[in-house]
């Protein structure tokens, strides 16, 4: 895991897509697939995307573990299981930062569609800060569930 994070600056993920376009992706490839890299925590209390409707489940592998939140050192062979190097791996997080370094870690180690979801599933922080109403997979009114 440490030589992919260090491997990370030197590559670059395929590029970030809102969550609509998210949505419309795993419609329209077959072999796409989502992978939330929250932690457990959050799978099981914060509601998570149904992508029910679409014959598919949400992969879940964590880049940080709670409670520690170290990063997962078996990521990369969690994520990459079942896919080929050409598989449209998307990935989600709370906001879409540790989503964007799932992407990264994922791209360095030979995956070559690895996306990063905008807003993630709860979005950015409003001004009174609450990740209420200002982005994201449940203010886009995407289908979720919750726990």
């Amino acid at each position: 895991m440490k030589k992919i994070m260090s491997e990370i600056k030197k590559f670059k993920y395929a590029g970030d897509l809102t969550p609509q376009q998210t949505w419309d992706m795993l419609s329209g490839i077959p072999k796409a697939v989502m992978i939330d890299v929250r932690t457990e925590a959050e799978f099981a209390y914060v509601g998570n995307p149904d992508l029910s409707n679409l014959g598919k489940e949400i992969r879940q592998v964590c880049w940080k573990v709670f409670p520690a939140m170290d990063l997962n050192p078996d990521f990369v062979a969690q994520a990459g299981v079942g896919a080929d190097k050409d598989t449209p791996m998307l990935f989600l997080c709370r906001s879409g930062v540790r989503s964007m370094h799932a992407a990264d870690a994922m791209t360095a180690a030979g995956y070559t569609k690895c996306y990063n979801i905008t807003g993630g599933f709860e979005g950015d922080k409003n001004p009174q800060g609450h990740r209420v109403g200002v982005n994201g997979w449940k203010v886009d009114g995407l289908p979720w569930k919750q726990g």
